[in-house]
Order: structure tokens, then sequence, then C-alpha cells
């Protein structure tokens, strides 16, 4: 498997041109700001037009109603998130609602919330939602959604991916 064949996701939580400009056609942004209650939407506006110039897709977290305002390529519906409210309203034909999961319970609930891609975490990262090699691959078998690995995956354990045959991945400090 070549890096470049891998899809990847990079959850942001602020306006870095320098670490966005860095990034290639297969990476998409994932924006999530929970430090403050509103959303700030010219953020949201000038992230779109540059990940729009660098031909990069993007996503906002958890709110479906600025996806659609700002025409953005879909929204992330994170595993806290256990609403139904997105699926009221009308999107466009290519507009994806992705999400994640930390166990099988979690799992059923984003595919009832009609998630089509699913972000599997902890991968890698040893916290209180690790899963590992063997349970990643357990939970992933267990449903027909497009699994995406996330947490703790680095430059020196990406080739562990393929283990999984994995091929797309999220993260935050592999990008940094």
């Amino acid at each position: 498997m070549h890096i470049n064949k891998i899809r990847k996701y990079y959850f942001i939580n602020n306006f870095d041109t320098n670490n966005i400009d860095k990034l290639d056609k297969q990476t998409a942004i994932i924006y999530r700001d929970y430090t403050s209650k509103i959303q700030n939407e010219v953020i949201i506006y000038k992230l779109k037009k540059h990940c729009k110039k660098k031909r990069i897709k993007f996503y906002i977290s958890n709110n479906i109603k600025l996806a659609i305002k700002f025409n953005l390529d879909g929204v992330y519906i994170p595993s806290f998130n256990k609403s139904f409210k997105h699926l009221a309203y009308s999107y466009k034909k290519n507009f994806e609602i992705i999400g994640s999961a930390h166990n099988l319970k979690e799992i059923r609930l984003k595919e009832k919330q009609s998630i089509n891609k699913i972000f599997l975490s902890s991968l890698f990262k040893k916290n209180k939602n690790f899963l590992g090699i063997n349970r990643f691959r357990n939970l992933k078998k267990l449903t027909e959604r497009n699994i995406i690995a996330l947490g703790g995956i680095s430059i020196n354990n990406e080739r562990k991916l393929n283990l999984l045959n994995q091929t797309e991945f999220a993260g935050i400090s592999y990008f940094e």
C-alpha cells in the first residue's frame, strides 16, 4: 500500500494555513471546535475557501445546519452525539455524514444515524477507548460500513495499517 493511495482525515480546531498547505489532495479536513458554544462562521467560511482552493474536502463537526449553509462536503457526528436530528435535513447528493465510535454499541448507533463512514478509535493510542489491532479488526468485521482508523496513528506505526487492510485513517498529531 502506498501512502498516496491512502485517504486521510485531519482533525483541526483552528485555521492554520501552514498545516493545511502541507496536505495532499487525499487528505480531508474535519473542523471541530468544542471550546466555544457558537462556531465561528468567519473561520468556517475562510476554511471552506482555502480548502476549495487546495481541492481538499472539508467537513464540520456536530453542526449539520452550518455544513449545509456553507455547502460543505459533509458533517462529522462525534460519538457523544446520540441525536437523530440530522436526518430531518435535506442536503446535496454527495454530502457525507461521517462519525465516530469506540465500541459495538456506538457502531450500532452510528448505523441507525445513517453514518456513511465510522471512525473507530482508539487503534494505537492507549487511553480509556484503546482497542489495539485485534479488537479493532473484530469490531470492523461486525459492520458493513466503511471503517476509518483513528487514534495514535504515527509515521512509525502507519505500516501496521496494512495488517488491517486499512486504506483510510484519521488523526491530529500525525499531520503536525
